[in-house]
């Protein structure tokens, strides 16, 4: 089957980017080299072309009730222009995807609702969320924009003064709290703002016109174009998770609690996987998902097993890198509660051969 890609693969092509199959979809991967776009980000501002990820609407009378039941945060804290981190989860409380949900900041009469699954994700999430819609008899419409939209992220301490900029309402835009969005015209084109990202700093994630993401992405001409590869480095220092390594609901099933990102669960709300989630916190989990941190030579990699200090295989590591900012191996693992407190000293098993390795807090980085 051929990828699908996104409106500006060509031009990515034009300045030397190479590119990768994302989700069924050929996406750029690095341009000037992973190291220097991941510095880039780190020390001034970069720009990723995100246009993979899904963009899903859901309004109506009932979307908030169908919002409600099918993400595990709770829609009904968000106001217009609010955005918020959920899991979607089944019966059994696993991960089916991580999501980011935004209140739009110009909805109609009644609350609209975008959520961007992840790549590839959105004609499963869409048949999710119409099958429940149908079985529940809920009056919501739910409606796959992601070929409408692209997707830009702008990331890295100067991206505020970029965006303020190439916006025409900059002093709103640069106003706007994490997690908060709204409207603005940038390079002539009406677009979703949003103070969100996946790197670990300070940034914004634009939801563009797909006809007019040549013209703003333009608009940011001297910022660092970045691809994929940096945003896996940057995105793991952060401790953020990946979607297909780091929980695959197939291949690795594993719930909020286990990944670390229990704080996405609202036990107050009624949602698919509620129940056995309230019973798993009560309970509690038998494997958590910790950082590691070789302290041997070697780079952990997605797969790698995780022994003990006696050689028994205790876990397996789900992404790894050397870290272009620390200049360390480090991972993520999951490992037996008993073994997921800092500084607990592990084996990560690099081609054949035990490395010593370190149980390290998340996030590695924080700016």
């Amino acid at each position: 089957m051929a990828l699908r890609t996104p409106p500006l693969r060509g031009r990515h092509e034009e300045v030397g980017g190479s590119f990768t199959d994302f989700g069924g979809w050929e996406m750029p991967v690095e341009f000037a080299g992973i190291r220097t776009e991941h510095e880039a980000v780190r020390e001034a501002v970069g720009i990723f072309d995100v246009s993979h990820m899904g963009e899903i609407e859901v309004g109506g009378p009932d979307a908030t009730t169908l919002m409600q039941r099918l993400t595990t945060n709770d829609v009904t804290a968000l106001s217009p222009g609010d955005s918020q981190y959920a899991c979607i989860t089944d019966e059994d409380g696993v991960i089916l995807d991580d999501t980011v949900v935004y209140r739009r900041p110009d909805e109609g009469e009644t609350p609209t609702y975008l959520f961007v699954p992840n790549a590839g994700h959105e004609d499963w999430m869409v048949e999710r969320w119409t099958d429940h819609r149908d079985e529940w008899g809920l009056d919501a419409t739910v409606d796959d924009r992601t070929e409408e939209y692209a997707m830009f992220a702008v990331q890295g301490p100067d991206a505020v003064e970029h965006v303020r900029e190439a916006t025409e309402n900059g002093s709103e835009v640069a106003s706007l709290s994490r997690f908060t969005a709204t409207t603005a015209t940038l390079a002539g084109a009406d677009c979703l703002v949003a103070r969100t990202g996946y790197t670990g700093e300070d940034g914004f994630e634009l939801v563009v016109p797909w006809d007019d993401a040549a013209d703003v992405w333009d608009a940011f001409d001297g910022v660092e174009p970045c691809g994929l590869g940096a945003r896996d480095t940057l995105r793991l220092e952060a401790g953020l998770l990946l979607s297909g390594q780091d929980f695959q609901h197939e291949e690795n099933p594993r719930t909020p609690y286990e990944a670390g990102i229990g704080f996405t669960v609202k036990l107050d709300t009624e949602f698919v996987g509620r129940d056995a989630l309230e019973a798993q916190k009560e309970q509690g989990v038998d494997e958590k998902l910790v950082g590691i941190r070789l302290v041997d030579r070697g780079i952990p990699r997605h797969g790698y097993d995780v022994t003990d200090t006696d050689g028994e295989v205790v876990g397996t590591v789900t992404s790894g890198t050397m870290s272009p900012t620390l200049d360390e191996p480090i991972g993520l693992a999951y490992v037996p509660t008993d073994l997921a407190s800092p500084e607990t000293r592990l084996r990560v098993v690099v081609r054949d051969r035990p490395k010593k390795a370190v149980v390290e807090p998340l996030p590695f980085y924080e700016r």
